[in-house]
């Protein structure tokens, strides 16, 4: 009988000037981007974590920590594929990603297809296990004033 095992992810980011603007490995126009050691993508950031909390594997800085200069600047897509090796050299295999982003700017909605098949497509997944979502911060808080963006992410993983 296969083990579920589910794991959570959490990442924030602070929106900056002269950043691109990278989501789900997708590059949003935008006039500001999230400022980090990689591409600071949330989503991705977001999805890496809950998959290695799943399978108990530590967590995005364990494995890729922003004082290491070979991740400066990284396209997080490439973390996330390592991170699905990983996942496999383990045993485990994934079942499904639930994730949602927080911005209040800009309006996501036309760019969620992209990003699904790009988190399925790196982790080896069809796009029905991968969901997607964006909600604002009804400008409460941190991201409500556009300060920056977060992303959530659950994960199912079996053995």
């Amino acid at each position: 009988m296969a083990k579920l095992r589910i794991g959570y992810g959490y990442d924030v980011h602070r929106l900056v000037k002269n950043r691109r603007l990278i989501l789900g490995g997708v590059d949003i126009p935008h006039h500001s981007g999230l400022k980090g050691h990689s591409d600071a993508d949330v989503l991705i950031h977001a999805v890496i974590d809950a998959l290695l909390g799943a399978a108990a594997l530590g967590d995005i800085g364990t494995h890729f920590p922003d004082t290491a200069p070979e991740f400066e600047h990284i396209d997080s897509r490439k973390l996330l594929v390592l991170t699905g090796r990983l996942i496999a050299e383990h045993s485990y295999s994934i079942n499904n990603i639930d994730a949602t982003i927080v911005a209040q700017e800009p309006r996501l909605a036309g760019f969620i297809g992209e990003m699904i098949r790009n988190v399925a497509g790196d982790l080896q997944l069809d796009t029905d296990q991968v969901s997607i979502k964006a909600t604002t911060g009804e400008k409460i808080g941190a991201m409500g004033r556009s300060e920056g963006i977060s992303a959530t992410a659950v994960t199912i993983i079996r053995s």
